[in-house]
């Protein structure tokens, strides 16, 4: 499956979030059916990046989401820009899952089809080594797995990942970069 499968071109991605800005300020005032709208567009995206984030543990991934609904419900007004409400709301889902992680402290696999092809080399071995692979993700912390979910499973791009996480674009791809090539190191090793 490709990345652009999961998380929609971002073409696709900026039109739906301009139609779902007009919704934003509805919501905000305590309109539920504006917010139900931007729950129905954006609640899939929100919960590819808990299940990255919490490695593969999709009950805690659910949890992280309903939590993460329940800050934007709360917050919403908060919001500047109702164009980058998506960005935003994926935000608050990967802050709700790391500080699950941090409060349960629960170590976990994570399912691979987001990294499997950036590190994974083709070939007769491949599928054993997606096995490794999803062992290595599981040591990540889930900072980490915040930067990995972001990024493949909501494709979201290095400028957007650091407005949200308060670094620099390069910052992002410096770590990401880095992550990657210690998980093709690691890999090799085994």
């Amino acid at each position: 499956m490709a990345l652009t499968d999961v998380a929609g071109s971002s073409g696709e991605r900026a039109q739906r979030d301009a139609a779902m800005a007009e919704f934003v300020p509805l919501a905000a005032a305590g309109d539920e059916a504006a917010f139900t709208r931007l729950v129905a567009a954006f609640n899939a995206d929100m919960a590819r990046v808990a299940y990255v984030i919490c490695g593969g543990d999709r009950e805690l991934a659910q949890d992280a989401v309903q939590s993460a609904w329940t800050i934007a419900w709360g917050r919403l007004h908060t919001l500047r820009e109702p164009g980058r409400v998506r960005a935003w709301l994926l935000s608050v889902t990967a802050n709700e899952a790391r500080q699950l992680l941090r409060r349960q402290r629960r170590v976990v696999a994570v399912g691979m089809e987001y990294l499997e092809d950036r590190v994974v080399t083709p070939g007769p071995d491949a599928s054993a080594r997606s096995l490794d692979v999803a062992a290595l993700v599981a040591r990540l912390s889930p900072d980490e797995r915040a930067l990995v979910g972001l990024r493949y499973a909501a494709g979201l791009d290095s400028g957007e990942i650091g407005a949200l996480l308060g670094i620099s674009a390069s910052g992002v791809r410096s770590r990401l970069d880095r992550l990657l090539d210690r998980l093709r190191l690691e890999l090799a090793d085994d």
